[in-house]
């Protein structure tokens, strides 16, 4: 079965082209614009093993918002079409990562129903140039686009830097274990028969 999609978004701030295979190697070519966004989105390809490749140009010059929320659309979408009807899918994963001081919790099930719970308290308003606040704008994008229950909480961090990189690191290893077909000839998990 081929789990792989592409899109593309154009609008008057954002021009996207993104490509995901969900049974890759944790192949990434990312360029955004954005050096802190392409390094988290190079954690979220290599830590869930998806292979990605993005290539966004926005309008930076009045700020990161929109090409962070439209990728984070985007892959929702590719995450949406490349899961077809999820037939054998395992549907619920968590993980937990450690990054120095910090440690970040993320549970997903691939439900069909758009809610993002969002448990971070970063330490600094921005890391580098980037708003911290965009974090949870991505992820809010991708649930509603892919149809994610995903819960994200950081019970401790200091460092912003850090708390980023736990959230993307554990959120990539919970999704790449809820896309996983683990019954190939097996049924939508799910008593409705459909997700």
């Amino acid at each position: 079965m081929d789990r792989t999609a592409k899109i593309k978004r154009h609008t008057r701030e954002t021009t996207i082209e993104l490509s995901l295979n969900l049974d890759g190697r944790g192949d990434s070519e990312i360029q955004t614009g954005i050096g802190f966004f392409d390094h988290m989105l190079t954690h979220l390809a290599k830590h869930s093993r998806w292979d990605l490749s993005v290539k966004a140009s926005g309008d930076l010059q009045v700020d990161y918002h929109h090409t962070v929320e439209d990728v984070g659309l985007c892959i929702g979408a590719a995450l949406k079409d490349s899961l077809g009807d999820k037939a054998g899918l395992k549907r619920f994963a968590n993980a937990s990562v450690p990054m120095d001081e910090t440690l970040a919790n993320v549970a997903v099930d691939i439900s069909g129903r758009p809610t993002l719970v969002f448990n971070t308290q970063f330490s600094t308003d921005k890391i580098g140039d980037f708003d911290v606040q965009l974090i949870q704008e991505f992820f809010h994008a991708v649930v509603n686009t892919a149809g994610l229950t995903l819960h994200i909480n950081v019970p401790y961090g200091r460092n912003s830097h850090h708390i980023a990189e736990a959230i993307f690191k554990s959120a990539a290893q919970a999704l790449g274990d809820a896309t996983r077909i683990i019954d190939p000839a097996g049924e939508v998990p799910s008593t409705k028969g459909s997700l």
